[in-house]
């Protein structure tokens, strides 16, 4: 699926969620457009503030557990990006409603549920993290510079304040989670509460521990291990391997500029995999469908007003088209 096309879908999902209630507060939601009489689980969004005089207002989306929520595990899970919304978590992940793709030609979209959703054995936060993200935002401009460990003692306080407002969570065994970017994030969280549990900050949270889909860990040792995992895989060929190990001694992102046999193998390398989707090599890479807010061409919320009147008449996508569209878009 276009992620482009997916982006659209997730922009119309929020706007029908807004045009549910009023998100100053925590609401249930029991009705969407798109979704065929009374939704099938417990959904509830709102807003909680954190940081200094709750300028940072931090959005979620809270679906109890389908199974025994009284007893079930609690995960509060983020999107990695950084700053791509919870809602794609949601919808296209571990979330127990999805779009139907299968023949949609424009218009509002008809949702549906999933049968593999995590919500059928663990409650779950999906929250809108860092600040900027989705629907969380700051009262004042200086708190749109997040930073990893600022991300972290927000959530760690977002997950104590919403923990107040649901006691009945409290003894439920709690684990956090997040895949892609928020590898780096997500054990940071995990030290923040286990600092605040041994300090007696109440209330105690009951951790068990983490959960981590394809993360980001260290980003330099995350890209140098691309060279060897496309040569296991069969991308590049043992002399081209053999060739950028002993040339680069296996720095391939920082290459040293004058090292220029490593950059040129490096080229080499580049046309290789031109054509090879990252995320998933047995998916065939499409152009381009939409450009790059993050281009320098397209930029913040003019991108995105851009993104949102155009026609959504899409035909039914046939490949995954590698474009960096994210739900977080520059203020001003």
């Amino acid at each position: 699926m276009s992620k482009a096309w997916k982006l659209k879908l997730l922009l119309l999902l929020q706007l029908l969620l807004l045009s549910q209630h009023d998100v100053d507060s925590a609401s249930v939601i029991s009705y969407l457009p798109g979704f065929e009489g009374l939704l099938p689980f417990h959904l509830e969004t709102g807003y909680i503030g954190v940081g200094e005089g709750e300028k940072v207002q931090l959005f979620y989306y809270f679906i109890k557990s389908e199974n025994n929520p009284e007893e079930d595990p609690l995960i509060i899970w983020l999107t990695g990006g950084p700053a791509c919304t919870a809602l794609s978590a949601l919808a296209f992940e571990i979330g127990p409603l999805t779009f139907k793709t299968e023949g949609y030609n424009g218009g509002l979209p008809s949702l549906v549920s999933t049968s593999y959703s995590w919500t059928k054995v663990a409650s779950i936060i999906f929250l809108d993290q860092p600040v900027g993200t989705g629907y969380s935002y700051s009262t004042t401009p200086l708190s749109y510079k997040p930073s990893d460990t600022g991300e972290a003692k927000q959530t760690y306080e977002f997950l104590q304040k919403w923990l107040v407002e649901n006691p009945q969570f409290v003894s439920n065994p709690i684990y956090v989670g997040g895949d892609s970017y928020a590898g780096i994030v997500v054990p940071a969280i995990v030290q923040q509460i286990s600092i605040g549990n041994e300090h007696g900050y109440k209330p105690q949270i009951n951790l068990k521990g983490y959960i981590l889909g394809n993360p980001s860990t260290d980003l330099d040792s995350d890209h140098n291990s691309k060279i060897p995992y496309a040569h296991r895989m069969g991308l590049i060929s043992d002399e081209l391997y053999e060739s950028l190990k002993r040339t680069c001694q296996g720095n391939y992102v920082k290459v040293d500029p004058t090292n220029t046999k490593c950059l040129k193998l490096m080229e080499d390398y580049g046309k290789c995999v031109s054509r090879i989707n990252e995320g998933l090599i047995l998916i065939a890479l499409c152009d381009l469908a939409s450009p790059n807010p993050y281009s320098g061409e397209h930029g913040g919320r003019s991108y995105l007003q851009t993104l949102v009147q155009s026609d959504l008449s899409l035909p039914t996508p046939d490949c995954y088209v590698d474009v960096p569209v994210f739900a977080s878009f520059t203020l001003g």
